[in-house]
């Protein structure tokens, strides 16, 4: 392998005018590696590789990826390509991704560049920021509302799937996120979501300080245009959406949440987060050990929770199928008869086992228990049960089919309106008989005259 050194000294004795075979014997090389370097074909302290390079056989397969989306993570795509035989770390395919410059030019986001940002100090148990993320194609079919609560301290991170971003669906995936992260931080941080938030202001909603309260938190807005302020859990959003949601192929809401579940608790808790700010003791004197978020979480000071959330009306709207029924949350619950196609609101105290069907006049039809969540189950009453099979039993006949084949001209009323859709050309021609007879008597006599 040429150095540095060796490559001036051969272009400067090229000059001079020597020949490639006496550069070559000067400098103890070959003469193809010295008219290499010559050339420009290779470059001084790189070796020429003799093995067969590891990535060649999944270029295609990564070119076909980056046609599909040019903005794919490249850990999503080196999760993808080690089931398909590439034996190398994660760091070697990083490296040679961007040496071959498979990765297409977008030119939208070539200008978006950074802001200057800070470390900011985050005591265990301390603070939790929240934030929604919304997509609005889901595999499911509409928009999907997924709210993330990060506690920056540790950088763990949970996430839950709502219907609607209203305030009280709001608090309903609050509670879920707070307890799957096993308690409440002492601040929640959030942006100036309207739901929180007065607009215009730094003020708590009127309606969402008994929730605060209920929680023994304190919320803390952020500053206006600083989105750097909330800067753990908008990471966690951009990690979610590159390692999660961009390859996620669930087919419904609940199928997805346990799938996100799942995520953060595996990838998400694996993370190694820096030793900076941490008490870590270093492995050996050169290089400290990095702690991964499930330890750190563990270590983690959190307020214990209400037994029960906070008792917010959930609201949601649902039309009537053809068996008398309703969806929600995963589930079917009956409604009476005869109502096909009219929507329904599903009315839910949270913290109560129940959920009320109100007509759209707003009487409640029908009070229902609650199944497991994304159960797939029909909650049917015996009222209920016992009607629709009386209305459907009540459409069979035993009554003889019509004999489809069997000769029916128009009838009498058929014909007398068929004569006044065709006015005079429709009449009936009349005769006289009694001229008739006169007409033929004259032609007789006529005739033997």
């Amino acid at each position: 392998m040429f150095s540095m050194g060796d490559d001036v000294e051969a272009h400067a004795l090229r000059k001079r005018g020597w020949t490639i075979s006496a550069i070559a014997r000067h400098l103890g090389r070959d003469r193809k590696t010295v008219r290499d370097h010559l050339s420009g074909k290779r470059e001084p302290g790189v070796r020429q590789r003799t093995e067969p390079d590891p990535l060649e056989p999944f270029v295609p397969y990564l070119a076909a990826r980056f046609a599909d989306d040019a903005h794919v993570w490249a850990s999503a795509l080196y999760d993808e390509v080690v089931p398909l035989g590439y034996a190398l770390s994660y760091p070697s395919f990083v490296r040679q991704v961007r040496k071959r410059e498979l990765r297409p030019h977008c030119e939208a986001c070539s200008g978006v560049t950074g802001r200057d940002t800070t470390d900011i100090p985050h005591p265990p148990g301390e603070e939790i920021q929240w934030d929604w993320f919304e997509r609005r194609r889901s595999p499911w079919g509409g928009t999907c509302y997924v709210l993330l609560g990060t506690l920056p301290h540790s950088g763990r991170t949970r996430g839950v799937i709502a219907s609607s971003m209203d305030q009280a669906h709001l608090i309903e995936a609050m509670d879920a996120v707070l307890r799957r992260l096993g308690g409440t931080p002492r601040r929640w941080r959030v942006d100036r979501m309207a739901t929180v938030i007065v607009p215009g202001s730094a003020d708590v909603q009127a309606s969402f300080a008994p929730v605060a309260k209920f929680y023994g938190a304190i919320v803390v807005p952020c500053p206006p245009r600083r989105g750097n302020r909330k800067g753990s859990v908008e990471a966690g959003v951009r990690f979610a959406t590159g390692r999660w949601w961009r390859t996620l192929a669930a087919e419904t809401p609940e199928a997805a949440q346990v799938s996100l579940d799942r995520f953060w608790e595996t990838t998400g808790d694996a993370r190694l987060r820096s030793p900076r700010g941490t008490t870590e003791p270093p492995a050996d004197s050169s290089r400290p050990k990095w702690p991964t978020v499930r330890e750190l979480a563990a270590r983690e000071p959190l307020l214990a929770l209400p037994a029960a959330p906070y008792p917010a009306t959930i609201e949601v709207t649902a039309p009537v199928d053809h068996r008398a029924s309703v969806a929600y949350q995963g589930n079917r619950y009956s409604v009476p008869p005869g109502l096909s196609g009219v929507t329904m609101t599903l009315r839910q105290r949270l913290g109560t086992t129940t959920v009320d069907v109100v007509s759209p006049t707003g009487v409640v039809l029908v009070t229902h228990q609650l199944a497991p969540r994304g159960a797939g189950a029909m909650v049917r009453t015996p009222a209920h049960r016992d009607a629709l099979e009386q209305a459907v039993l009540s459409q069979f006949t035993t009554a003889r089919p019509c004999d489809r084949k069997e000769n029916r001209p128009p009838g009498a009323a058929a014909l007398a309106e068929r004569a006044k859709l065709l006015g005079e050309a429709g009449k009936e021609p009349t005769v006289d008989l009694e001229e008739m007879a006169e007409i033929v008597r004259l032609a007789g006599t006529g005739a033997s005259s």
